[in-house]
């Protein structure tokens, strides 16, 4: 097979190309998008209905750090519901670029939409009819590639100048980091137009991108250099069509974990298409970066996950990587899909837990007690040897989380402060304090979404006094949907 036929059997672009009634399970007109959910965290999941202007926040608590300067960026869905129809899961509203923007001392909040061939076919519809992740075709849809489903709403990465706005299966998304418009997709090279970029790359400290995308049992490697132009792009074949939303690295090695979550048929909405496995392994491919027909596999029993932390290897050779499993992908499956209408019921909770690839003899993994989700680490020593784990933390609220946490893989102890329970607490991210060159030596971005005030906050921590509780806290006078990834850029 050659190279071209082979790479057009990744992503959405063939399977959205061809979409009919049957493959895309269109359904009939709605007659009329369902009513806000009623619960107090279901604010984390309402509709925004338009851009907010760049607007000063309020400085409720604190100073903010001498040095501290530049922008946090985050990006996820905020607009699900529209008159004639709606969204039928939380990964499919559309994208929003959030800015929280931070210099002398004072913060500023705005965001905006973006622009995607998706959004505007379901704003002239007045209905979400563009499938996707979980939400069926609108009757009479027309597709042409994947980027025509394509939300662009899962994280967001500066590249050379720019921001890329990342989803499942389509293109990068350009955004210009200063306006937030939207510049169009990113395609590296005209055959490799439409292909799918997972969303969460892995960049090497100071040096090239690295990501994989998804179809079925082939995946295509990507390689990125700092000023975003393709080094390579190598179609690989794996042992099983796993649903991939993540994947780590160290500084020698790719590391693809591929839980028994198993694509079963090609169809649209995309998760739909998979069946669960608990019997079957998950299965962990250690790939060589230097030559990716080098490598190892290894088993563990099953488990599901959304994201993994930065793996790194030890003297022995041995390879470590957390991850936030859980025993089943419920909400994968329908969680995600009922908090729209503001229902939850615990089902089986995220946990952190390490797992251990040595260079000889099988797996392991350790057993998990903490609740948690979103792993980020200090992104210098990605690839490299750490000892700690940012995360979200419990008590839960709903279905997401009240507290912030980070966890010693030395000591086994984590350093929390937990909001209480009128916050949602989102992803929190690191930047370096000037001059800091031990792990976590600066400051933590948290945003929170204040469900008593329905305002969106900004809380910076020290990243190593993290229960001493915010250094400064600022307040918006609006509240957005809860945004799920980021990343900060230096002024």
């Amino acid at each position: 097979m050659d190279r071209r036929r082979l790479i057009e059997g990744l992503g959405w672009s063939a399977l959205a190309a061809s979409a009919s009634p049957t493959l895309a399970r269109a359904q009939p007109p709605s007659r009329g998008a369902p009513p806000p959910p009623s619960a107090p965290w279901s604010l984390g999941f309402a509709d925004l209905y338009a851009d907010v202007q760049p607007q000063p926040m309020t400085l409720m608590a604190g100073r903010s750090p001498a040095g501290l300067k530049g922008t946090l960026y985050r990006n996820g869905p905020a607009r699900f519901r529209r008159k004639a129809g709606a969204a039928s899961h939380w990964f499919d509203g559309d994208g929003l670029i959030r800015a929280f923007s931070i210099e002398d001392g004072q913060a500023t909040l705005g965001a905006r939409f973006i622009d995607t061939p998706k959004r505007r076919r379901d704003a002239a519809a007045d209905a979400v009819i563009s499938p996707g992740f979980g939400t069926p075709a609108g009757a009479g849809v027309s597709l042409a590639s994947s980027d025509d489903t394509n939300a662009a709403n899962i994280s967001v990465i500066p590249m050379a100048g720019e921001l890329w706005a990342l989803w499942e299966a389509g293109s990068p998304t350009r955004i210009d980091p200063k306006s937030l418009a939207t510049l169009g997709v990113e395609t590296f090279r005209a055959d490799l137009a439409h292909m799918p970029f997972l969303a969460h790359p892995r960049r090497e400290p100071g040096g090239d991108l690295w990501n994989l995308g998804i179809n079925g049992a082939k995946a295509i490697v990507w390689r990125v250099d700092q000023q975003g132009q393709l080094v390579n792009a190598e179609v690989i074949e794996l042992p099983v069509a796993s649903y991939v939303h993540d994947f780590t690295a160290t500084e020698r090695h790719l590391v693809v974990i591929l839980q028994p979550l198993v694509q079963d048929e090609d169809r649209l909405p995309f998760i739909d298409g998979f069946v669960w496995r608990p019997s079957e392994p998950t299965r962990i491919m250690v790939l060589d970066k230097s030559d990716l027909s080098c490598r190892r596999l290894y088993e563990l029993p099953a488990f599901f996950a959304f994201h993994y932390g930065a793996a790194w290897e030890q003297d022995n050779g041995a390879i470590l990587f957390d991850v936030c499993a859980a025993d089943t992908p419920d909400f994968a499956l329908s969680g995600a899909r009922r908090v729209l209408h503001g229902q939850w019921t615990e089902e089986s909770p995220p946990t952190l837990r390490l797992v251990t690839l040595p260079l000889s003899g099988p797996a392991s993994i350790t057993a998990g007690t903490l609740q948690a989700e979103f792993p980020r680490n200090d992104d210098r020593f990605s690839g490299r040897r750490r000892e700690r784990t940012i995360h979200a933390a419990g008590p839960r609220n709903g279905p997401l989380f009240a507290g912030l946490s980070v966890h010693s893989w030395r000591s086994g102890g984590s350093d929390s402060f937990d909001f209480g329970p009128d916050y949602l607490v989102e992803e929190a991210v690191f930047t370096p304090r000037e001059g800091g060159e031990q792990e976590l030596d600066g400051w933590l971005l948290a945003p929170a979404l204040n469900l008593r005030a329905q305002a969106s906050e900004l809380h910076v921590f020290s990243a190593r006094h993290v229960a001493d509780g915010p250094v400064a806290s600022w307040r918006a006078d609006v509240a957005l949907p809860v945004s799920l990834h980021g990343a900060f850029v230096a002024a």
